[in-house]
């Protein structure tokens, strides 16, 4: 660790201090416990004083707030969250600021963490169980996408699960396709529109891989490649090497979903 690393360290750790139980944020928001820290924010579980409601409070971090760049990323979340009109991800109620600290609020989901689901409770997804998971996400990525959002994270911390629906959360590092006028600038060419849509894609990719991996035990003490170590249909095969850009890559949702409907038929014909 470089010597500027630790004293950033050093000074985040005494000025990162989470905001105590009980306080009431913007005359509205008691804070009930700390539930997340992330790189650039702490979320908070809050009681809506008017509503009586559980909402969510995410902050930015005090030791972000005097870099324009954290302050940036911290608005633009913002201002994707303002989009979101979607059953299954967040809703925004409003975004405040207090003596210079930054804040949002916004809809509490309560539902169980996959990477809780996969850790700590051990859970296994078979074939059939895994495409049908990316069959729901590739629903919201598709949702996003048509409105010019683009996730570009999409990892198990940043999906929960309620009755076998399936939510998707954390926008912090979410990028969007600006006006049309703005079009042309560097930023906004389709090559870097492309490139953010295929992340996405990449990141499902990893995903379905991971939960194929929760009933694989291994019986070889060398590690082999996936395409040995896992049993999969050939459907299967043929939509994740895609995804991952083994062969040429997806450039649209609706090509997934042609695949992933084909790799749904062929378990249907196994089972």
């Amino acid at each position: 660790m470089s010597i500027f690393r630790f004293i950033r360290k050093i000074y985040q750790f005494f000025v990162d201090i989470p905001i105590k139980e009980g306080t009431v944020l913007n005359d509205r928001y008691e804070v009930l416990s700390v539930i997340g820290t992330g790189s650039y924010g702490i979320v908070y579980l809050c009681k809506d004083v008017k509503t009586k409601e559980n909402r969510v409070v995410k902050q930015l971090r005090p030791s972000k707030r005097r870099n324009k760049k954290e302050v940036e990323l911290f608005e633009n979340e913002t201002s994707v969250l303002r989009k979101l009109n979607h059953k299954n991800m967040p809703v925004l109620y409003e975004a405040f600021s207090n003596n210079g600290y930054f804040f949002y609020a916004m809809s509490f989901i309560e539902g169980d963490n996959l990477e809780d689901e996969l850790f700590l409770s051990k859970k296994n997804f078979n074939e059939k169980e895994s495409l049908l998971i990316l069959a729901h996400l590739l629903e919201l990525v598709d949702y996003l996408h048509k409105k010019g959002i683009y996730h570009q994270d999409l990892r198990t911390p940043n999906i929960l699960l309620k009755n076998k629906r399936l939510f998707l959360i954390d926008f912090g590092l979410s990028k969007q396709r600006v006006s049309v006028d703005q079009f042309h600038s560097s930023h906004n060419k389709q090559e870097d529109i492309l490139e953010m849509k295929q992340q996405d894609y990449y990141d499902l990719g990893e995903l379905l891989l991971y939960l194929l991996y929760t009933t694989y035990s291994s019986k070889n003490k060398k590690a082999l490649p996936w395409t040995e170590e896992l049993s999969l249909e050939k459907e299967t095969v043929h939509l994740l090497k895609k995804l991952l850009k083994i062969h040429g890559p997806y450039t649209d949702t609706s090509e997934i979903s042609t695949d992933l409907h084909a790799a749904l038929k062929a378990q249907e014909k196994v089972n």
